[in-house]
């Protein structure tokens, strides 16, 4: 056979001009579904691919549209969006501000405590960077704080939402691994069913996510103790003119608190799957941002949460069974308090779905809200929601075509065999997968890379084993793969957080200021990737812990 019509260069072939219309700004389920279909066609002209091999494909689609765990991903984004509009980030960086800023440095610490409220609450990088840019990067400036620093903290914290759940892409990431996962040990011959969840991602990633955020600070810290001329304390007028109160910090972080432990805590605690605790946080989005945005149905939300929390405690307390043969008078007392407090609670949330679709912003204008003629910020966020949520699963589509015709080809076993042969054995495949989207991420957003390169090397990478036989543990193995994906999101000249910075920077700041910005908490990002290496623990003992794995 002649090496232009081999399958190794037809494989090879399919991923340079699949990463070449990527970078030349084709849209990415396109590219991958359009380059899957040329490829496949040439696959039969050469009678290299079997075309009954594709008859699994609108199997994939219904695998996609139908999984329970990919429900949570327009969820998770309806909540992101909603709170972005509804002006938590401001109020959390006021208050912030106004707690440390009196002491050199405390604008950075602020940007990167609600980075990670933020982070934990909305999981949408974008946002977030754009957020807290145009809002704080603006007052640093002004009060004499390094353009290097600001820029620095802003894009560092802002891409924190890539590991610390409930993150999008551990979702989708977590999806991707659980298939690789079940793969991996039915090529070793193991069929007990045993799985990796987007729930076990998600506590894999929450103590990386909490020590990243532990170290940006002690480098602020630091940076602050040796060079205090470049992030001064600002004067007390600019805060307000007065101390913070404590019932004004506390109103300002109980509500995003409470959302994060709602979503968060209910996944970790077993209590609830990702799907259903992103439509809890779905809701719970819209009933904060009508606690926020209109006074008037301040009242009707707490008594919806405290119906909530009652029913919950009565649920607990009492059975609230009534499919009994025997049901006593104070459990049905108690079903009847149940009962009238799910209306209550019902009728919150309905007051408040129409608060937020009576509060208009004016286009343009959308964080400012208004009630002239303009738009409604429930519909704004649905529109958006849609937007995002049709990329992200045509995506899923076109990347399930495209690694299908890969292994149409063999080319999954070409990769096995490639990284099986590569020298230092699986600890060697592991660091040059990383390398590959380190590289990657350059130039693709982390859904391409996810779709493109997991699929194909994670079942290889799983059904490996290190030296001493230890197999590669999935969660360990995704949580390494978010901080790297999240590196790559930072990393100049070409990281996507920079472009989001560039985008909302004031003019005086140059694209050199924020390259030297984050330069330290790009190295801080590899020095976390070398921890999880040699102490896999971090990722993989909360899991361990909570499900007993």
């Amino acid at each position: 056979m002649d090496f232009f019509t081999s399958p190794e260069f037809i494989v090879t072939l399919m991923f340079v001009c699949a990463i070449g219309l990527l970078l030349a700004g084709f849209p990415v389920a396109f590219t991958l579904a359009g380059t899957a279909t040329v490829f496949a066609l040439l696959g039969f002209a050469l009678d290299l691919l079997d075309p009954y091999f594709l008859t699994a494909f609108p199997q994939r689609i219904l695998a996609i549209m139908s999984s329970p765990v990919l429900v949570a991903v327009p969820l998770f984004v309806f909540m992101g969006v909603m709170l972005e509009r509804s002006k938590i980030a401001e109020d959390l960086l006021d208050n912030m501000a106004r707690l440390f800023g009196q002491k050199p440095g405390g604008m950075a610490y602020s940007v990167t405590i609600v980075g990670a409220l933020l982070a934990a609450s909305t999981g949408i990088v974008g946002a977030t960077v754009v957020t807290m840019g145009l809002m704080s990067l603006p007052v640093m400036l002004r009060r004499g704080y390094s353009k290097s620093l600001a820029c620095g903290s802003i894009a560092a914290s802002g891409t924190l939402g890539q590991i610390i759940p409930p993150s999008i892409v551990l979702v989708l990431l977590g999806d991707q691994l659980s298939t690789a996962y079940q793969a991996a040990l039915n090529a070793k011959g193991d069929f007990s069913g045993g799985t990796v969840t987007a729930n076990d991602l998600f506590a894999g990633a929450l103590l990386p996510g909490f020590m990243l955020v532990g170290l940006y600070l002690l480098y602020q810290f630091a940076f602050t103790k040796k060079y205090p001329h470049l992030a001064p304390a600002m004067p007390k007028e600019d805060l307000g003119g007065r101390e913070l109160r404590f019932s004004e910090l506390l109103q300002a972080l109980m509500p995003p608190i409470i959302l994060i432990i709602a979503v968060l805590g209910s996944i970790l605690g077993g209590l609830a799957s990702p799907t259903e605790a992103a439509a809890v946080g779905a809701v719970g989005a819209i009933m904060l941002a009508a606690w926020r945005l209109e006074t008037g149905s301040s009242k009707m939300v707490l008594y919806a949460v405290a119906s909530l929390a009652a029913v919950l405690a009565l649920a607990n307390i009492f059975d609230l069974r009534m499919n009994r043969a025997k049901v006593s008078v104070v459990d049905m007392l108690a079903f009847g308090l149940a009962v009238l407090l799910t209306a209550v609670m019902a009728w919150g949330i309905f007051r408040a779905v129409l608060t937020v679709q009576a509060i208009k912003v004016k286009p343009g204008q959308r964080d400012e809200p208004g009630r002239g003629k303009a738009e409604s910020i429930l519909e704004t966020v649905m529109l958006s929601t849609l937007r995002i949520s049709a990329m992200v699963f045509t995506i899923l589509v076109g990347a399930g075509l495209f690694s299908l015709v890969i292994r149409g080809f063999g080319g999954d076993e070409m990769i096995e065999a490639l990284l099986k042969d590569l020298p230092g054995g699986t600890a060697g495949a592991i660091i040059t997968v990383m390398l590959v989207m380190f590289v990657l991420g350059f130039f693709l957003d982390f859904l391409e890379i996810m779709f493109i390169v997991v699929p194909i090397v994670a079942p290889v990478l799983l059904a490996m084993e290190f030296a001493d036989g230890t197999a590669v543990h999935p969660v360990w193995l995704g949580v390494i793969m978010a901080v790297n994906l999240q590196t790559s999101f930072l990393t100049p000249p070409f990281g996507f957080a920079l472009f989001y910075l560039r985008g909302v920077a004031p003019p005086e700041v140059r694209t050199s200021d924020i390259y030297r910005g984050v330069m330290p908490f790009v190295a801080i990002q590899l020095f976390a990737i070398v921890l999880l290496w040699f102490m896999p623990a971090i990722a993989t003992w909360l899991p361990s812990v909570l499900y007993e794995q």
